[in-house]
């Protein structure tokens, strides 16, 4: 995968911020947050291109796995969950374990943006420095997360077909 300029300008950004003092982040937070968000946007980007690009069967697998956090209470989501169950009916187990494998890192990239920004919406309510040189290490990492998922997707695009 290519390096995106946005995600590398916004972890130089990230790592500049772990240095300022409170002004400074007080003056530079629209600027970081604007990073972060064109970055964001760009591996999202890069990132549906690559699943887009997945053969039928893993796209299958990886949708069963994707439905079944949703399909809890709404009856329209159960729906889905379960015409993705019979989708990926009678593909092998190695190809459901590799696409498991595949949302476990999806999930954890996720979980750990998640907690990011939460780790900023805190420090920008309590005006706190140490929490938002905290959310600056955790940004980094979650960029870097979601980085080594997209690597993993694009290597994805050689699974074999996974019928039987």
């Amino acid at each position: 995968m290519r390096s995106i300029a946005h995600v590398e300008q916004a972890k130089a950004l990230l790592e500049e911020g772990q240095q300022w003092g409170v002004w400074k982040w007080l003056t530079e937070k629209k600027r970081v947050r604007a990073a972060a968000d064109l970055a964001w946007a760009d591996l999202e980007k890069v990132e549906k291109e690559i699943k887009a690009s997945w053969n039928e069967d893993l796209r299958a697998a990886y949708r069963e796995l994707q439905l079944a956090e949703s399909a809890d209470g709404n009856t329209k989501a159960r729906e889905d969950y379960e015409k993705a169950v019979q989708a990926a009916k009678g593909l092998n187990s190695e190809l459901k374990a590799f696409a498991k494998r595949l949302w476990k890192e999806d999930a954890a990239a996720l979980s750990a943006r998640m907690a990011a920004e939460e780790t900023f919406d805190e420090a920008e309510q309590k005006l706190s420095v140490p929490l938002a040189q905290r959310g600056s290490t955790e940004a980094i990492a979650a960029f870097e997360k979601r980085e080594r998922f997209i690597r993993k997707a694009d290597a994805a695009r050689q699974a074999p077909e996974g019928r039987r």
